[in-house]
């Protein structure tokens, strides 16, 4: 009898600890890269099979985390893909559609993204990420 109460305890001790221990890793966010690029499609790269460009190091992200095979964007030039990332709306709602002279934002165009748009990185620092941006 003493045993088997010991071993419905045990049970129980163990199934608390189970929780305790899913509930601690919900807590933690995890970390994240999102690597946009122009002209590339991912089977250019080699963790999808691509032959003529070596990525090792995305390579080395892609076998250690998550590989999206399903995606979209919402235009087929640069300024209106990055806005739309960025801000999660249509290029054209934001007025990203083009550059004020020709298809893209070309360098010293006074036109940019309005300040008033809440964009990506702000959400994510609301939410305790550290957030950096890099590139062009």
């Amino acid at each position: 009898m003493k045993q088997k109460i010991l071993l419905q305890i045990l049970v129980f001790l163990a199934f608390l600890s189970a929780i305790n221990t899913t509930i601690a890793q919900d807590k933690t966010k995890p970390n994240f890269i999102i690597i946009f690029t122009d002209d590339q499609g991912y089977a250019d790269l080699s963790c999808f099979g691509g032959t003529h460009v070596s990525t090792p190091r995305i390579d080395q992200m892609a076998a250690e985390g998550a590989k999206l095979t399903s995606f979209y964007v919402a235009a087929s030039v640069c300024t209106p893909s990055r806005a739309a990332l960025m801000t999660g709306t249509y290029p054209k709602r934001i007025d990203m559609a083009r550059g004020s002279n020709f298809v893209v934002l070309l360098a010293g165009d006074k036109k940019g993204l309005n300040p008033k748009e809440i964009t990506i990185a702000e959400v994510l620092k609301n939410e305790g990420y550290i957030t950096g941006l890099f590139g062009k």
